[in-house]
């Protein structure tokens, strides 16, 4: 049996929370997803929104097998045991017509309050709501998403080019898009506002996605927690069976996998970066 081939070591952990893997999208890190789906386990998976990405496929569909392969992957966790909760967020928000419904052994909700294994209660929702270009400049937001578009497939040309110069990865995109945000204190501001949420809410802390911003941290007192997304960063946060809380990376957890992407794969992401500008 080859390193490839060898079964990796299962993380087993208490709580599983992802969000933003934008299934439906062409920059969705699908591979990488199932990857991680496939040496991770919990006793309860709460997916925090934009799971599917709505938008992109009222634009143009795109549905490959490895869309399929996640759902499935999921559904299949959910037969064998897994609790699994699935808040929607603004890129799958035809769900949020589906409160309490289950689909397959997954049950759909607007927001959930999640009891830590140390006691601690975390308000966990997308965050879309406290996103002010959101709610009252939808135009503006699809705008800003077809621009983020951009920077995805600018992103995926500067990579490989990076990566044949021997050159260690860097996000183009993440890199402005954080450039502008910082520029009108967004994710601060945000931040502040999913907090306060959650202290009305009287949680110890807030769980959430939607701003591609993987982080944990304390803001006035109240545990700021987000998922981060499945497009650049490809992380998670789990919940250990003490109740600790981890940032965890498709990257952290790569080195098991032995995957090693060669140029026919970088031709085709850059294929699929053109054909998405001209969709």
């Amino acid at each position: 049996m080859t390193e490839k081939e060898q079964e990796p070591a299962i993380r087993h952990f208490r709580t599983l929370f992802i969000s933003d893997v934008h299934l439906g999208s062409k920059a969705a890190k699908t591979d990488y997803l199932l990857d991680f789906l496939r040496v991770t386990d919990a006793e309860t998976i709460i997916l925090v929104g934009d799971i599917v990405d709505g938008w992109r496929l009222k634009r143009s569909w795109y549905w490959p097998q490895s869309c399929n392969d996640v759902v499935q992957k999921l559904l299949r966790k959910a037969r064998k045991g897994s609790r699994v909760i699935y808040i929607p967020g603004n890129h799958d928000e035809f769900m949020r017509d589906f409160p309490g419904v289950h689909f397959g052994g997954i049950e759909v909700a607007q927001r959930h309050m999640h009891d830590g294994a140390d006691g601690l209660k975390y308000l966990v929702l997308h965050g879309d709501e406290f996103d002010v270009v959101v709610r009252n400049a939808r135009l503006l937001a699809y705008l800003g998403d077809w621009a983020y578009d951009m920077a995805i497939a600018i992103n995926i040309g500067l990579s490989a080019v990076r990566r044949r110069l021997g050159l260690p990865y860097w996000s183009f995109s993440a890199w402005a898009k954080l450039q502008v945000k910082h520029a009108v204190n967004f994710i601060g501001e945000f931040q502040k506002v999913v907090a306060e949420e959650a202290r009305r809410e009287n949680a110890d802390g807030v769980i959430c996605g939607h701003i591609h911003h993987a982080v944990i941290e304390d803001i006035g007192g109240i545990r700021y927690i987000n998922t981060g997304d499945w497009v650049e960063s490809c992380t998670a946060i789990a919940e250990h069976h003490d109740g600790t809380m981890e940032l965890i990376t498709w990257r952290q957890l790569s080195g098991a996998l032995v995957v090693k992407e060669d140029a026919s794969e970088v031709e085709m992401m850059m294929i699929q970066a053109l054909s998405q500008q001209a969709a």
